[in-house]
């Protein structure tokens, strides 16, 4: 069994998944492959995981492959493929993406999904996966790429559309809902035995039902407890719980993502918003400021101290690959083509999460209907932008990158036109040899 992880300097992730194979039983022994483009980075990876791999007694043997030139060698033979790359880094390219904006009025909170920001960090990334998939292609036809990079459904719905390897796109926000939910209303009692049912789209994937383990309707309650929580000035999750109040449901991504997402909450106009519903704006580039520099420290650490024990985390990489090598039946939440309309009122073109059951067949995506049609609509202002990028990676032509953010709920609700085309056309200069060329 070969397992290849593509951008594995993003050490602590790496960590998680590898731990969490040296875990289970049938993948505990594998090879695990470790590309990046970034030597050092590579490095720390490798020391900790063949730490890890002594603490657990695991006999997985460890392989780095560093730049392009090694690539395909990391492919070859794979049976999985983990993608979590982050094409052009904070520095630059996360930098770039927020500063620009801001010249031009328009305030972000994440940027890695959706908006000006999420459309950016696409185009940069399509074309190193188009590479991805054609290594794979050549040296790993039959291997799943499970991708965890964002933006998902940018990302995973060109890769399904147009590459020729088979791929799944993850998401931490489907496993942990429910429980931010009740937990935030109070109502924890009810989250072991809990039944629950989500599909939409990545990140705007909506809880279409959410019920007790006796199956009785928790929605009632939920949605009773919601003036409270609004009401109180320190709550952190209130956009989403304002998406209850408004359009009926709750949704998997947090409040700061789902800010951006809209053309509701941040707008120069009404700032007094920003203060009013908690939200976090710049908070992507201040995580990954905090991030670098808690890996320095934790890296150390774990150095002087060794790798403590692991225990098997809440991703879904593991038990993905244990299924379908066991023939073990698994159900996740995973992000696919629409295809045959398993969300029946969104196009199928679209990358759609819904439930799949995994098996030794492969990743089955299960048929879920239409959404409310407030649901459909609000995913459909997303899912636009999405369709437009992805048509502007395709064909080079910047017209439908100024289209997309054109479309683009937040940006459309703070700038004009012109503005939106100055600004993608600065972005497009600033990020160089980051883009292909547009025409």
């Amino acid at each position: 069994m070969k397992i290849t992880f593509m951008g594995a300097g993003s050490t602590a992730f790496a960590r998680n998944v590898f731990g969490d194979c040296m875990l289970t039983e049938s993948l505990r022994d594998s090879v695990f492959a470790l590309y990046d483009i970034d030597a050092a980075r590579i490095e720390e990876s490798r020391v900790i995981l063949e730490a890890m791999r002594d603490t657990l007694g695991a006999k997985a043997t460890i392989q780095c492959f560093v730049g392009v030139e090694q690539r395909k060698k990391a492919l070859e033979g794979a049976d999985f493929v983990i993608n979590a790359i982050q094409v052009g880094g904070y520095d630059p390219c996360t930098v770039i993406d927020f500063e620009i904006p801001k010249k031009y009025g328009l305030q972000q909170t994440i940027g890695d999904t959706l908006g000006i920001g999420g459309i950016m960090r696409a185009l940069r990334t399509i074309p190193v996966m188009e590479d991805f998939a054609r290594d794979m292609a050549e040296v790993c036809p039959d291997a799943w790429l499970l991708n965890y990079t964002n933006p998902m459904a940018m990302l995973s719905g060109y890769m399904q559309r147009y590459m020729p390897v088979k791929t799944i796109g993850l998401c931490h926000s489907v496993q942990v809902c429910v429980k931010e939910l009740l937990n935030g209303l109070g109502m924890e009692e009810y989250i072991d035995g809990h039944r629950e049912l989500i599909a939409g789209i990545n990140h705007m994937a909506w809880l279409l039902e959410i019920k007790d383990k006796n199956g009785r309707d928790l929605y009632p309650e939920i949605r009773s407890r919601v003036d409270g929580y609004l009401a109180d000035p320190d709550s952190k999750d209130k956009v989403r719980m304002e998406y209850i109040k408004h359009f009926g449901y709750y949704c998997t991504e947090s409040s700061e993502h789902n800010a951006e997402y809209n053309p509701f909450y941040i707008k120069s106009k009404y700032p007094e918003l920003i203060q009013r519903y908690n939200i976090p704006l710049d908070e992507y580039p201040r995580r990954c400021i905090h991030q670098i520099e808690a890996w320095k420290e934790e890296y150390q650490k774990l150095r002087e101290n060794g790798v403590r024990e692991h225990e098997r985390s809440r991703e879904y990489a593991s038990r993905i690959m244990e299924s379908i090598v066991e023939n073990i039946p698994y159900q996740i939440g995973g992000n696919v083509l629409n295809k045959d309309h398993l969300i029946s009122n969104l196009p199928q073109e679209a990358c759609v999460e819904v439930p799949c059951l995994i098996k030794g067949s492969g990743i089955h995506p299960c048929h879920v209907g239409a959404l409310p049609v407030q649901c459909a609509a609000m995913n459909m202002t997303n899912i636009n932008v999405q369709l437009l990028t992805i048509e502007a990676a395709r064909t080079r032509k910047k017209e439908h990158i100024y289209q997309a953010a054109m479309l683009d709920p937040h940006t459309a609700a703070e700038l004009d036109v012109d503005s939106i085309k100055r600004m993608v056309d600065e972005l497009i200069a600033a990020h160089g040899d980051y883009l292909p060329r547009y025409h």
